[in-house]
């Protein structure tokens, strides 16, 4: 069965079942690039689509949103209100603060006030995630798909897909499925 069968046959069917009895769908057969490419939300589920696109962002010199936005992640997962004061605390000095060191941008009547650090909630910063999460969704986002970073990571992939060895693994699965 050919990649090109394959994936219609996920698109077309994608309640079919995979060997292990799971439902299979097309974004559970994507992997790398071809995952990262669907969304941004994807990206930044692999920590290798994170590496690159902050390594892209970095040479935009806006890698600022990408460590906000997982910043704002992490924190959502903070237990205890002492040590959500304290990431709170280091978010808004890193962040949000007019003398911050990677200031992120904004919109300004958005910005919080350093006295809602002292009572912090898991969502405290979901507004201003949202905004940078958007503005790397519809900017940045799309130059990362067509940047040399990620296209040449795209390219080895597609070598190492192609290698004597993977075409071997291929073969010896399509022979499984063709019984």
């Amino acid at each position: 069965i050919s990649k090109e069968v394959a994936l219609i046959f996920i698109f077309f069917f994608p309640e079919i079942n995979d060997s292990e009895g799971h439902p299979s769908s097309s974004h559970q057969s994507l992997k790398g690039t071809s995952k990262w490419a669907t969304s941004l939300e994807n990206l930044l589920e692999d920590p290798e689509g994170v590496k690159r696109f902050r390594e892209f962002l970095k040479k935009e010199f806006s890698e600022e949103n990408v460590l906000f936005w997982l910043a704002c992640e992490e924190f959502k997962k903070t237990q205890g209100k002492k040590q959500m004061q304290e990431k709170a605390k280091e978010i808004y000095m890193t962040f949000l603060s007019s003398k911050a060191s990677s200031q992120v941008n904004v919109e300004g009547q958005s910005r919080l006030s350093e006295t809602i650090l002292e009572t912090p909630h898991p969502l405290m910063f979901q507004k201003l995630q949202d905004q940078i999460f958007n503005l790397m969704k519809y900017d940045s986002y799309s130059r990362f798909l067509k940047s040399d970073i990620f296209l040449n990571h795209k390219k080895s992939e597609e070598q190492e897909e192609n290698s004597p060895e993977a075409q071997t693994a291929a073969k010896r699965a399509s022979r499984i499925y063709n019984t």
